[in-house]
Order: structure tokens, then sequence, then C-alpha cells
């Protein structure tokens, strides 16, 4: 299912595009998948370990410390102590088997017209590795991850400034993906063209309900609960109108 304002043409809002950016977790993959559930639980035993707490209450210490921080390390870096990297290999070992390859998606990410990054406040490693799990190996230009970002998480402004620099993205001529509204914000305000990317109705989501916050509406040009197939429909409205390459003016 898709849905957008009514002026939301895909050729109008994706005819000029040249850079298409994807968050990971819960976009790329479903929010039922058991990978998220995995990652988070894998970031609640990181806080028993590193602080001596109780599960119910190292995961209440998890929930603060996202809310308050944008992410759990952010938190922890921030109030506490700890090696970044250490936290990240920590949280990114997890068994991707459960995840199978996404061979309609694989097809449409290869006919998008232009560069394709994966822009996640999770780690480079943990990006290429789910990627090629989904069978999108090789389909990335590279994965800008927290670490890059200067430990500055997705929505702060200066986490996009980091990434637009690093990758000489013009916000212009790009479109963004993410699962999480609040995600889509400065996004939209620098001129990207944005499509929120949710569960379907009938599916199970393992995300915090503050990642399920609708967000306003203004931010967000398309919602769709099937990635590849709102891709097809894009890919198939460019190549009926032969838009590519975009003009250089």
């Amino acid at each position: 299912m898709t849905t957008a304002r009514a002026d939301a043409d895909p050729l109008v809002k994706f005819g000029h595009v040249t850079t298409w950016v994807f968050d990971l977790d819960n976009t790329l993959y479903p929010p039922d998948s058991g990978l998220w559930r995995e990652i988070e639980q894998r970031i609640t035993l990181f806080l028993v370990e590193h602080s001596g707490l109780d599960g119910e209450s190292a995961r209440a210490l998890q929930r603060y410390y996202y809310r308050r921080h944008g992410t759990t390390l952010r938190g922890l870096v921030d109030e506490d102590f700890v090696r970044a990297q250490d936290f990240l290999d920590f949280v990114h070992d997890v068994d991707r088997s459960g995840l199978s390859p996404n061979l309609p998606l694989a097809l449409e990410m290869a006919r998008l017209p232009g560069r394709k990054l994966i822009f996640t406040n999770g780690s480079r490693d943990h990006a290429l590795r789910t990627a090629s799990q989904l069978g999108l190996d090789g389909l990335f230009e590279d994965a800008f991850d927290i670490v890059a970002a200067g430990l500055v998480p997705k929505p702060a402004d200066a986490a996009y400034d980091a990434f637009f620099l690093r990758h000489g993205v013009e916000p212009a001529r790009a479109a963004m993906f993410e699962d999480i509204a609040r995600n889509l914000a400065v996004p939209k305000a620098r001129g990207m063209t944005t499509t929120l990317v949710t569960g379907k109705a009938d599916q199970a989501d393992f995300r915090q309900l503050y990642d399920r916050e609708p967000g306003p509406s203004a931010d967000i040009d398309f919602v769709t609960d099937d990635l590849a197939a709102f891709l097809a429909r894009v890919n198939d409205r460019l190549d009926a109108a032969k838009v590519w390459p975009p003009p250089t003016a």
C-alpha cells in the first residue's frame, strides 16, 4: 500500500533525483523481522554487563538514553564512558540468516537511476552485512554510519550535514527513505523527496512506540508498506517519461 498527498506524482517528486538514500534497519527489511528484536536485546544485554543493572532496569535505561540522546550509544558516551566501537561490535553481533534475500527489492534498486547510499544510526559493518544478506550486495555506493557522523544520530541536523558533506550529496536532488517519521523532518526541510516506509497492518512491529509516531504530514511526500513495489512504481514512471539523465540546470 502506498499513500501520498494528492499532488505527489512520482515523476514530479523523483524526476530530478540523482541520489537515493536509504535508512537500514526496519526500512530495507520489515519491522517484524527478528533481527531488530535481537539487536534491541543485545543493547539491553550490553547495559546489563556494563552497568550491573538487572534486565528490567537496563531496558528502562536504554529507553531513557534513546529518548534523550537519539541513540543508546550517544547516551552512554554523553553520560558515561564506553568505546563506541565496542558497543557497536557487541550489539550488531547478530544472526542475519533469518533475513531472506529480497529479489524484487534488489531488481528495483538496480533500476534506480543514480547513486544509492545507506544512512544509518548503526554501524557501517552492520549495514553492509545486512544489505548483503538481503541480496543487495554491490548496489550501494557506501554506507554512512554513526561513527562517520561523529556519534551524532539522526534526526539531528549535524548528522545530515556530515552525511551531505562526506558524500557530496545535494539535498535538492536527493530522496530519503526512512521508517521513523521524525528522521524525515530535516531531509524535507533541506529539499529532499521523502518516503516513510512502514510495516504492513497485519505484521508485528518490534520497534519502540516512540519510533512509530506518525510525524507531521508536511515532512512526508509518500508512505508505503512495500518498498519494492513502491520503487517499481517510481521506476516505471521514470522509464515511461524517459527523464534520465535529469537536466543540469
